[in-house]
């Protein structure tokens, strides 16, 4: 930790720290925090971030701080690799932490980045904020992190993304993100400005600016300074004068000060101030100073003595002054500026030629070293060496690609195709030829989200075109892009060029991509076609042994038989696609998701949950947890554990779901939240609605509300609405829903469903005949009809619920015979266990109402049963409602064994959550006891009061304090 000196003393704000100090106090309390603090340059950011640096050692956390710097965008992830090196080379926990993530590792100083496995560019960047969130997770389970990101204007492409994601990912671990920025440095179109306008529309984060010092605070702090001005004389009358022209900051005002001290005039301007001090120093210090600003804002001892050409002794010499002056600072490894504008001051003084022989030198110095192609690439385009800065470019581009940093090898690739046509020889010098880097520049766009670019540069390219395989390679690529995005103008016809300029014979692994492509391409347009040319994909794949382009036909197929053929073919199909690895994870996870999805749908349950539980443990395993299909592995496991019954696994895991959403795909992740929670009826689903809310409306920037958001959310709020007596809200939310549905998806046959439930409780008295009717042609149809057809086959699940609709249509016109619930009941019974005693719930009332009092206490008490056992509490409502009209008595309550059998099954951690429980604790004083989040402090309680058969915290709290009796012990509290 840094020694408090007078010079570093914190003066003037205190309301800033406050803030950042509540934001580590609920960092250690279980909720992760995100600080923005902002300011001109010299007013006091980092010292205001250092103290809560040292602050924060003090209190125990982990403290990982990273430094941008001014490159040009040339270095990927910066910042996190800063950090990361100081982190192995302290040997810190979280070095030692850092053997677990190889995508992490092969970020460090010499390492490969070829060595971490087969994944690049867009799923190499998946698994790098994987493992980056991962080691945080990590390492907050022992001890709270703090990780500060110095100067995030100067931030690259790839670390901007990171903090995004950081920031929206970051729920409940105990984890806080500080990060500084330069105000003045924000011009209208700095890549900064968009990225903080969204974080700070986010709950977690906390926006800081500070503002100019005041005048008695400024002059308080120089006045703590210890310079030599108090021995020229006129302190007072000095300080006051550098106050009134210092306009606040501190640095400036120091800088002033210290002019002063040294000269009878001071200058006019901030740089001239700079410099005035740099040209007090003598030749060789100036010399050195110089030298090291074309270094950037830091520069190892060794090489700035070769790149100043300075003898060892003079050479410390000069360094001593310097440091002496406060003008550099020791650094790990050689020196820092004291300030970035000190800095910039002496690089922008340099002559035209100077600079670039000073880059050139540092270039040649750095390559003997073996430094990085992306920092190379900058000090040899800065020297005008345009054969070197080509070369280093298409390295860095690769590098950046393999390491996960799309963005910046896409901005690596088009300066090499810049000066391209400048350098003599260029596809000797550089192992490649120009289409190739186009090629991959354009992959690169596309990896980091930009298919626009990507799509136009290769269009760009395609008329200095004549080799039919670059063509149909080309044509290929821009087809795969427009097919993952939502640019579909050309795709079909891209695909389809980049298949019949293929001249005939032997099929190339070529052919077999273009033609998955082709097929995947042509997917909404005719499912006779799609099927073809999958199937054409597939024997050229499996000639040629291009095992990705097998698989990804294979999935094609799959998923086309869902809609026309039977369930054994496509689980036949799927299963050839999981046998074995494709060489493409993002491949691999997609087919496993999908196999461990059908077998979900058609009411596999075991078999579902152990496919999903070993595509979770790949991603995992990859650093791809927080991939599209890893993020997809994760919902489908929390369905499979809702609807096989094991409602505690799945409220642990939703509660994972984020709550206070920001983007489509949070959105949809926490939408899965509110099955448990609607089923349970916990008031937290209010909260996630309100987040969800806005997601129901139409986007601004493309006018489409998010359809997915719109079918669960709303789906499951009419079923809180139903639950809490407003059919009429509920006949609204599903109203929305059915609109967002295709006629031919299987899901709208629930939401039909839930409509027809809420026109039986009155919801529209005066058209329900008709409302009804059409909610049952809707479903039936969907039942019976797919996209390209009849369907042949409906999964147990979707079966079920037509049989449930069907028994709500009849409902509503008052002839719901006892056997069309018993048939839906029993439809469920494949091992959906809440849907099975809902429909018993109906059942048992209708045989009631059929006069079979005996048949009606039976299935009513199965369905009381299973709604105890899930916590289901808005259905054992209705149940008791229903129970004391039939004058059902219920179930005699499981009594807990005098010896407190009970407590016997509670888990070590459920006992602790139990202790606090009696002593009157609620859940966010436990939650910070434990250092747990207070919705996993509510799963334990819910968890306690199933195992103890009670119904409240007071009985529970009532048992442990008879078993402390018992054994003689004084309750706590």
């Amino acid at each position: 930790m840094r020694p408090k000196t007078a010079r570093t003393a914190l003066i003037g704000r205190s309301g800033e720290l406050d803030l950042l100090l509540r934001v580590l106090d609920a960092a250690e309390g279980g909720l992760a925090g995100v600080a923005l603090v902002g300011g001109d340059a010299g007013i006091g950011k980092t010292r205001l971030v250092n103290e809560v640096r040292d602050l924060a050692e003090e209190r125990g956390f982990t403290v990982l701080v990273g430094q941008c710097a001014e490159l040009g965008d040339a270095l990927p992830y910066l910042p996190l690799v800063d950090a990361l090196r100081g982190a192995a080379e302290g040997g810190t926990p979280a070095g030692d932490a850092l053997t677990a993530w190889p995508a992490l590792r092969r970020l460090l100083p010499g390492a490969d980045p070829g060595t971490a496995g087969a994944a690049t560019g867009a799923l190499a960047q998946q698994q790098l904020f994987g493992s980056v969130l991962g080691l945080l997770a990590e390492l907050a389970e022992s001890r709270p992190v703090l990780f500060v990101f110095e100067d995030l204007h100067w931030a690259d492409r790839s670390t901007r993304d990171l903090l995004v994601f950081l920031t929206r990912m970051l729920q409940r671990e105990r984890v806080t993100l500080v990060g500084t920025y330069r105000t003045d440095d924000l011009h209208r179109r700095h890549p900064l400005r968009p990225v903080l306008a969204e974080l700070q529309r986010l709950p977690l984060v906390n926006a800081i600016e500070l503002p100019p010092l005041g005048n008695d605070d400024l002059a308080h702090y120089l006045a703590t300074i210890d310079t030599s001005h108090r021995a020229i004389g006129g302190g007072v009358d000095l300080i006051g004068g550098v106050v009134e022209r210092a306009g606040g900051n501190p640095f400036f005002a120091e800088e002033l000060l210290a002019a002063a001290a040294m000269c009878d005039g001071v200058p006019g301007t901030l740089s001239d101030l700079l410099l005035s001090r740099v040209e007090a120093l003598p030749d060789q210090a100036r010399h050195v100073m110089r030298v090291a600003a074309v270094a950037g804002h830091s520069v190892d001892h060794d090489i700035l003595g070769d790149a100043t050409d300075l003898g060892e002794i003079p050479l410390e010499d000069a360094l001593r002054e310097i440091v002496s002056r406060g003008l550099l600072t020791t650094s790990r490894d050689g020196y820092a500026f004291r300030h970035a504008l000190l800095q910039e001051a002496v690089y922008d003084d340099l002559l035209p030629g100077e600079r670039t022989r000073l880059h050139g030198t540092f270039a040649r110095l750095l390559a003997a070293r073996g430094a990085s192609a992306a920092e190379l690439a900058h000090h040899y385009h800065a020297g005008h060496d345009l054969p070197g800065a080509l070369r280093a470019s298409v390295e860095a581009g690769r590098i950046a690609t393999d390491v996960g940093a799309p963005a910046e090898a896409h901005r690596h690739f088009d300066r090499a195709l810049e000066i391209w046509e400048h350098v003599t020889d260029a596809e000797r010098l550089t192992g490649t030829t120009a289409v190739r880097i186009a090629l991959s520049s354009a992959a690169a766009a596309a990896d980091s989200g930009d298919y626009r670019r990507a799509v136009a540069q290769l269009r760009r390219l395609s008329p200095v075109l004549d080799d039919p395989l670059l063509i149909s390679e080309l044509n290929e690529r821009i087809a795969y892009h427009l097919t993952d995005s939502d640019l579909g103008v050309g795709m079909v016809e891209a695909a389809r060029t980049a298949v019949d300029v293929l001249p005939p014979g032997e099929p190339t692994p070529l052919l077999a991509r273009a033609l998955a492509t082709y097929a995947r391409a042509m997917f909404t347009t005719s499912g006779a076609a799609v099927t073809d040319l999958a199937n054409r994909a597939l024997d050229a794949a499996r000639t040629v042994g291009a095992r990705d382009a097998e698989v990804s036909a294979l999935i094609t197929l799959a998923i086309m038989e869902e809609a026309t053929g039977t369930v054994e073919r496509v689980e036949e199909l799927l299963d050839l696609a999981t046998a074995t690895r494709s060489g493409d994870l993002s491949i691999d996870l997609r087919a496993t998701f999908h196999q461990a999805r059908v077998r979900y749908e058609h009411g596999e349950l075991d078999t579902a949950a152990r496919t999903a539980g070993a595509g979770i443990e790949l991603a995992a395993r990859t650093g791809l947890t927080w991939s599209a299909y890893g993020t997809d592995l994760r919902f489908l496991q929390f369905l499979i554990h809702y609807a096989s019954g094991d409602w505690d696994t799945a409220e642990l895991i939703a509660s994972g779901f984020g709550v206070r959403v920001g983007m489509p795909t949070e959105a949809h992740l926490s939408s899965f939240a509110l099955f448990i929670e609607v089923g349970r009826g916990s008031d937290a689903a209010d909260e996630r609605l309100a987040w969800l809310r806005p997601f129901w409306k139409a986007d601004e920037r493309d006018g489409q509300a998010d359809s997915l958001v719109i079918y669960m959310a709303r789906g499951l709020a009419a079923e809180q609405a139903l639950w809490r007596g407003d059919p009429k809200t509920a006949l609204c939310h599903v109203s929305a829903a059915v609109d967002t549905c295709d006629p031919f998806d299987p899901g709208l046959i629930r939401i039909c469903a839930t409509g027809l439930w809420a026109l039986a409780e009155g919801a529209s008295p005066h058209d329900a005949r008709e409302r009804a009717d059409d909610l049952i042609e809707r479903a039936r149809w969907a039942a019976a009809n797919g996209p390209y057809g009849p369907r042949l086959e409906l999964g147990p699940e979707g079966a079920a619920w037509l049989l449930r609709a069907e028994a709500e249509w009849h409902r509503t016109r008052g002839t719901a015979e006892p056997e069309l619930w018993r048939r839906a009941a029993d439809a469920f019974g494949f091992g959906f266990v809440y849907e099975d005693a809902r429909s018993r719930w109906r059942l048992a009332e209708s045989l009631l109402d059929a006069g079979d009092r005996e048949a009606a206490r039976t299935e009513w008490s199965r369905a009381l049963e299973t709604a105890d056992r899930l916590g289901a509490a808005p259905l054992r409502r209705a149940l008791e409602t229903l129970g004391l009209r039939a004058r059902f008595s219920e179930p005699p309550q499981p009594v807990p064994a005098a010896g407190g059998g009970g407590l016997d099954t509670l888990t070590a951690r459920e006992r602790e959550v139990l202790e606090h429980v009696a002593a009157g604790l609620p859940n966010r004083e436990i939650g910070k006891l434990l250092y747990i989040s207070q919705k996993t402090v509510s799963v334990h309680v819910s968890n306690i009061l199933a195992k103890l058969g009670v119904a409240s915290r007071t009985q529970a709290a009532a048992i442990a304090h008879r078993r402390k009796a018992a054994a003689g012990e004084r309750p706590a509290g």
